[in-house]
């Protein structure tokens, strides 16, 4: 059980509820503090003005709710901002909602009830999971329609998932045995103002393409080994005198990868070769780049998930209610964007690996690793499809951040757009990942082609977890199911293998 206090959860927390299912309990000074805050609400004198306590929102902001119809506001509130569109959220991305918009609330700055904190993690731990579609958001005043479909259930309206059915709101509540609630004073407000959707799918993606940068790593070696590669370039010593932190982890990575290869000491002496191309020698300053990139990401995310971003925030110690701008989702909208770039940037040095695989005249192996080239075209389409799909990445890796669309009359002239940097980066990754499969399938087929040498211990565990699901090329077939079984292997199966890489 995980106890929520609004100020220190951590990524690895998060991939821990939002992945694996992990539950969560708000903490007791998290309590006492929702409740501080939320006394200064009540306490609000009838003939204050405070924005959307007892006023209508956004460019409506001017316009007077009267006291007797500010439940109502709020429960509207809900109703009119549920404009998404487009297919539903992943399941670990709405967990992930369900818990980042309880933690903001947890800070109490927000004036909501701890009530209303306490179902949202009801909703989390049962897996009670609200049906989010996934556009709709520019990302300020943060991601309005998202998070009002996220808390359209606490009310008893719209639609959920659990135990893998879809079903009305108020139905899945009253089996769960949970009652709805009757929105008070801001507290409608209060669950819509955030970045909680971009920034629990960006903070998704760090974890992913964390992942796939020692995936490209390795497979990176694999290749290194396959076109009888130099492991100079990996020299710890080489990299101490450019001591990125990024670079020397992949480094190291790819020098122990490399180490005890029968390929590597067969041509260590008498290679006319003197340096081997940048997509081989350079892996770790791009690798090492796109490193330090998740680093940054990860800072980022570490302090948004634990920062309060609704509207007017509340201020206990002096009852302070002051209005602001800290939904907008410019530090998460950027972050998400130049992980893009990173994506595209590992797409495109694997793809350019794959060329030199293919590419006889470089890697002395047969043309396209074809074992009857001319009659057989081996990966000449492999190596096509990767330089389709790394252009898709690099199209991705184009900024939304800085595609700003004014909406709400005006008022909100400037906005994040990271809700679609989020989302972009998410389709990026996932082709970033057929990129390195197509990678990986040719530099096992380039190892096959040097037998009987043997790679190192690593690489050569590597070949054959591939190898048990996707055999050896020796007359052409139709790759497509080659290519599934190798990205699946990416998508996870191939885990074990990474574990012992920084």
């Amino acid at each position: 059980m995980i106890q929520l206090d609004g100020t220190s959860l951590t990524l690895e927390q998060f991939e821990q509820i939002a992945r694996r299912g992990a539950t969560c309990a708000l903490s007791d000074a998290a309590g006492q503090r929702i409740a501080r805050a939320r006394a200064v609400v009540e306490r609000l004198p009838e003939d204050a003005v405070v924005y959307g306590v007892n006023t209508g929102f956004g460019d409506l902001a001017s316009v007077r709710i009267d006291a007797d119809k500010l439940g109502r506001l709020q429960r509207q509130l809900l109703w009119s901002h549920a404009a998404g569109v487009g297919p539903p959220l992943a399941d670990e991305a709405v967990r992930g909602m369900l818990l980042l918009r309880a933690n903001t609330l947890a800070r109490g700055n927000s004036g909501v009830r701890p009530a209303v904190v306490e179902l949202l993690l009801e909703l989390l731990n049962k897996g009670i999971l609200p049906v989010v579609p996934s556009r709709g958001s520019v990302g300020a005043s943060g991601d309005l329609a998202p998070l009002a479909h996220l808390a359209l259930p606490l009310t008893g309206s719209g639609r959920v998932r659990w135990n893998g059915r879809e079903l009305q709101a108020d139905a899945a509540l009253e089996r769960a045995g949970l009652e709805p609630l009757e929105l008070r004073a801001k507290e409608g407000l209060a669950l819509i103002n955030g970045t909680q959707a971009m920034t629990s799918l960006t903070a998704l993606a760090t974890l992913e393409l964390r992942r796939l940068a020692k995936v490209a790593d390795l497979v990176g070696a694999l290749t290194a080994d396959a076109v009888r590669g130099s492991d100079d370039a990996f020299d710890r010593r080489l990299h101490e005198a450019r001591p990125h932190p990024g670079q020397l982890a992949s480094a190291a990575n790819l020098w122990r990868l490399l180490q005890g290869s029968e390929i590597r000491e067969s041509h260590r002496v008498g290679d006319p070769r003197v340096q081997d191309p940048y997509s081989v020698r350079c892996m770790p300053q791009v690798h090492g780049a796109v490193r330090d990139l998740i680093t940054d990401a990860a800072a980022k995310l570490a302090i948004e998930m634990n920062s309060a971003t609704d509207n007017p925030l509340i201020f206990p110690g002096d009852g302070a209610v002051l209005s602001g701008g800290n939904f907008h989702g410019e530090p998460v909208a950027l972050a998400a964007d130049c992980l893009a770039m990173g994506a595209a940037e590992l797409a495109s040095i694997s793809e350019r690996r794959t060329e030199k695989l293919t590419d006889a005249r470089f890697s002395g192996l047969e043309p396209f690793l074809a074992d009857d080239p001319g009659l057989e075209s081996g990966f000449m389409l492999a190596q096509v499809t990767a330089a389709a799909l790394t252009a898709d990445c690099k199209r991705l890796a184009q900024p939304a951040a800085t595609d700003s669309i004014p909406t709400s009359a005006g008022k909100e002239d400037h906005v994040s757009m990271g809700m679609g940097a989020a989302l972009k980066l998410h389709e990026s990754l996932g082709l970033l990942r057929q990129v390195l499969a197509i990678e990986l399938l040719a530099a096992a087929q380039g190892i096959d082609l040097l037998r009987p040498l043997t790679s190192s211990e690593p690489l050569e565990a590597l070949h054959g977890e591939l190898r048990r699901r996707a055999g050896r090329w020796r007359e052409d077939r139709p790759m497509a199911d080659d290519l599934a079984a190798a990205d699946r292997f990416l998508a996870g199966e191939i885990d074990p293998l990474l574990e012992p890489l920084g």
